[in-house]
C-alpha cells in the first residue's frame, strides 16, 4: 500500500482502514505469542501500513 493511494481515500475510509489494520496487527501479535505465526515479516508490513494510514489521516485533518 502506497501513501499516494491512501490520499485518494476519504477520512472515514482511512479511519476504517486504521481500525482494520489495528485488528490485524493484534491478531498477528497473538499468533506470534502462541507460536502460530508463519511470517514474522507480516507484522512489520502491517505496522508500516498502519503508520502510513495514520500519517495521511493526520495530513487530511490538518487541512
Amino acid at each position: 500500500m502506497k501513501a499516494n493511494e491512501l490520499r485518494d481515500h476519504t477520512i472515514e475510509e482511512l479511519r476504517a482502514k486504521e481500525s482494520e489494520l489495528a485488528d490485524q496487527l493484534f491478531a498477528l501479535r497473538l499468533n506470534k505469542v502462541t507460536g502460530q505465526l508463519e511470517s514474522p515479516a507480516k507484522i512489520r508490513a502491517v505496522r508500516r501500513d498502519l503508520a502510513r494510514v495514520l500519517t495521511v489521516l493526520n495530513e487530511k485533518q490538518a487541512n
